[in-house]
């Protein structure tokens, strides 16, 4: 098993769990509150940490009580904090969280220190970026912090995962020094223009990506599981099913166990499925990162699923 770096954000999440999601205008009463550690980067990196992935982190927080208590925690999940930076000048990330009983959820972020995550946090890291095997980033950071990481990536041929969220444009200059790409179906169609009705849809997008020269294309398509594309064959990989309590973490899941598979030299139809079943076991918690399962937990899903690669 070789080392994953995870470059990005670092939340804690403010979550409200009531029976929808509230209207424009509209206030909900009666719902359940509850405080837990989130953003994309810190939730990709304790979700492979727990999978027994090897795990250095690259974030920023600020100098107050919700980022130190994000490092700690971290540390207790055996991520290497080292290259995790205080900013004394900006808060921590904060999210917002409403939860519905079906599981959806809608989100606010106040991106705090981590949109002062520059190319300067990431050079202090260089080297233990040069050493990994894989690097994990998402869009929660500065995308001139995302741009230098994937230079950095292609001048030492690493392998890049990009799981483009939350969804936004990115140039065609970036995208083809991606190694795979992880969008869900609204994040795909921002990048390609395609909307996604269905698998034959999904399909135009993922060979719209790839023809931008990125080697391996994952669509997300929650219980649907996930559309695979690489040395054009599709693969539709199935999910396991299961009754959706939180999905607010699922894809950070699914990006975490995708990168331990890989660094541990699962085939990549090996390694979707591993992400599937670790993210189908998220749903069914609260809380982002309070969500993702522990190695022996995925690997009995797999066993009990009879999943076969």
């Amino acid at each position: 098993m070789k080392s994953i770096v995870v470059v990005g954000s670092s939340n804690t999440d403010m979550v409200v769990q009531a029976d929808h999601l509230p209207a424009p205008g509209e206030t909900i009463l009666g719902g359940t509150f509850f405080m837990t550690q989130g953003g994309k980067g810190a939730n990709q990196s304790v979700a492979a940490a727990r999978l027994n992935g090897q795990v250095a982190f690259i974030a920023k927080v600020g100098a107050d009580v919700f980022g130190q208590q994000s490092v700690q925690l971290y540390k207790e999940e055996g991520i290497d904090t080292t290259y995790i930076s205080v900013d004394a000048n900006q808060p921590s990330g904060v999210a917002l969280i409403n939860v519905d009983d079906n599981g959806e959820n809608c989100i606010a972020v106040a991106a705090g220190a981590n949109a002062a995550l520059h190319a300067d946090d990431v050079r202090k890291a260089q080297t233990i970026c040069e050493q990994a095997s894989i690097i994990l980033i998402q869009l929660e950071i500065p995308v001139e912090t995302v741009n230098f990481v994937a230079n950095l990536a292609e001048a030492n041929n690493i392998k890049l995962v990009l799981n483009p969220a939350p969804a936004r444009a990115l140039s065609d200059d970036l995208l083809r020094k991606v190694s795979i790409i992880t969008p869900n179906e609204k994040e795909a169609e921002m990048l390609t223009g395609i909307k996604i009705s269905g698998i034959d849809s999904a399909k135009q997008a993922a060979q719209s990506l790839a023809a931008k020269g990125i080697e391996t294309v994952i669509i997300t398509m929650g219980s649907e599981g996930a559309l695979l594309y690489e040395n054009d064959l599709f693969e539709v990989v199935p999910s396991t099913k299961v009754k959706a309590v939180d999905t607010t973490a699922a894809g950070d899941v699914f990006n975490g166990a995708l990168a331990v598979a890989i660094s541990e030299g699962k085939n990549m139809k090996q390694a979707v499925q591993f992400a599937n079943a670790a993210a189908a076991i998220s749903v069914t918690r609260l809380g982002a990162q309070a969500s993702a399962p522990k190695r022996q937990e995925v690997e009995a899903s797999i066993v009990s699923n009879k999943i076969k690669a």
